[in-house]
């Protein structure tokens, strides 16, 4: 299969910064634009259908995800979101947004909504509760020495399906997988001072494809 993520070396600094949508209805949204704003990101607050007009990818942040699945929902973005991402716009969800970009969502409420774009089966807090947060240097496609990953109520990746290319394991599990426009994680890149998940997903955006032809 070929890779869907590129190397990023020097070509994230060589390449035009995009605007970046961060959903901010709920969680750890202003991290997210703190890590993207160090890269020089034009970044902007998405808290309403219009706020994704022009954008070139959007984050959607950790959190709670009933919480924001309902949100979305009253707020209007959630149909807008979807369609989106459906035609083609590169999302990035970490933790509670991988949980809102997964298909197959396992212990959710019953009015808990997905956008369902990536092939994956996850389990809402499969890290365990608060007290069982913890950090782990993983190695990540794409960067070439490992990231600082925090996980906190993290879900779980339980199954991926044959689109999706994991890019990331903790002890044999995946928690950071790759599929055509999607970028997804179970940890909270935004809670470290390395910005290379995001440079990444930057460079995802701005080389126009993220399928290395390469390989």
């Amino acid at each position: 299969m070929q890779s869907v993520v590129g190397d990023l070396k020097h070509e994230v600094t060589q390449l035009p910064m995009p605007t970046v949508g961060v959903l901010a209805l709920q969680g750890a949204f202003n991290a997210h634009a703190q890590a993207l704003r160090q890269l020089n990101v034009d970044v902007r607050e998405v808290r309403l259908p219009q706020d994704l007009d022009g954008v070139d990818g959007v984050v959607l942040p950790g959190g709670e995800s009933t919480t924001m699945s309902q949100l979305l929902l009253t707020s209007g973005v959630f149909e807008v979101l979807t369609q989106r991402v459906e035609d083609g716009l590169p999302v990035m969800g970490t933790c509670a947004g991988l949980i809102l970009l997964a298909k197959r969502v396992l212990d959710a409420r019953p009015d808990q909504v997905s956008c369902s774009v990536l092939d994956v089966t996850v389990r809402r807090n499969g890290y365990g509760r608060q007290i069982d947060s913890f950090e782990a240097d993983i190695a990540v496609t794409g960067l070439e020495t490992p990231l600082t990953a925090v996980f906190i109520r993290a879900p779980i990746i339980e199954e991926v399906g044959s689109g999706v290319e994991v890019i990331a394991q903790h002890n044999g599990v995946p928690v950071a997988v790759a599929s055509q426009n999607v970028l997804a994680a179970s940890f909270h890149p935004e809670l470290t001072n390395d910005v290379r998940f995001h440079e990444l997903f930057l460079h995802m955006i701005s080389s126009g494809s993220i399928v290395r032809n390469d390989r």
